[in-house]
């Protein structure tokens, strides 16, 4: 009994960090979303349950192997020198085969749903670990934007799963991620520019400057929040919806206002803990659209 308590203990603390749960949480988020976004017909939940757990894995496996990629940059980094892979706990080999079983569980039970859709979460697999972690990660601080792509993905193939096809509503939203996640990952990397340097990781600010940085993470969030606006106008949401989304867009944009006006390492703090909240709060409105 104590062998199981302690090898249950083992796994909980140093194999499930590596799905990276707050991460996999909103993108998974987003499919479902998508998904119920303008459902055309009543909710399957049989449907929706595999589209969450085919979600949930597939997301989970991409973590994983990033995680196992990047575990000789995550040395080198404070942010994250004590991940299990990069402190030696959790063994490379495993956590290989336990990513590998997570994305191929959930391809799987993809590929039973839908074939678009299969195919849609397997494009942002491969954009996630293959383009984004493998190649362009270390090459370039462009790698954001397909690191954008990807995680344009699950609320595309949420869409897609729900009408059969690909449709104007789940190209937009999945455009809205896209410009949300350079402008949240460029505060990141602001925050921790040091550790990104040392670790020799191109990013906008070591390449392009602060300045530069600033530009792109205000523009980013302006559209961010011009679209998503338009995207609630557009599906006629409730008044009361509309004007919480309107208040916390507000917020978003004037923190990164002040951001661009004058940086701070506080002021950044709080833009990067902000958009999470506006984008998870934004996922959850537009779900709601369900039960016009």
């Amino acid at each position: 009994m104590s062998s199981l308590v302690s090898t249950t203990n083992h796994l909980k603390d140093h194999y499930l960090p590596l799905v990276k749960g707050r991460q996999t949480f909103l993108l998974t988020l987003t499919g479902t979303t998508g998904y119920l976004c303008l459902l055309p017909s009543p909710l399957d939940w049989s449907r929706f349950s595999s589209l969450v757990g085919s979600l949930l894995l597939t997301i989970s496996g991409c973590s994983v192997l990033n995680m196992l990629f990047d575990r000789d940059i995550d040395r080198q980094m404070r942010r994250t020198s004590q991940r299990p892979l990069a402190v030696g706990q959790a063994n490379s080999h495993t956590a290989a085969f336990l990513g590998a079983i997570l994305i191929t569980l959930g391809l799987l039970w993809s590929a039973t749903l839908s074939i678009l859709y299969f195919a849609v979460v397997l494009v942002g697999a491969a954009l996630n670990v293959l383009v984004y972690t493998l190649w362009l990660k270390r090459r370039t601080a462009w790698s954001i934007l397909w690191g954008g792509v990807a995680g344009s993905m699950p609320i595309l193939a949420g869409r897609a799963l729900a009408i059969g096809h690909i449709d104007a509503l789940g190209l937009l939203l999945g455009f809205i991620i896209l410009c949300w996640i350079p402008s949240h990952n460029l505060t990141l990397t602001t925050l921790y520019s040091t550790d990104y340097l040392n670790a020799g990781v191109p990013t906008f600010l070591s390449v392009y400057g602060l300045a530069v940085t600033r530009v792109v993470v205000i523009l980013s969030t302006l559209v961010t929040v011009l679209l998503i606006t338009a995207t609630f106008v557009w599906l006629n949401s409730p008044i009361l919806v509309l004007v919480l989304l309107v208040a916390i867009s507000i917020g978003l944009a004037g923190i990164a206002l002040c951001v661009w006006l004058k940086p701070s390492q506080k002021l950044i703090t709080v833009l990067y803990k902000y958009s999470s909240l506006y984008m998870l709060i934004s996922m959850l409105l537009l779900a709601l659209n369900y039960l016009q």
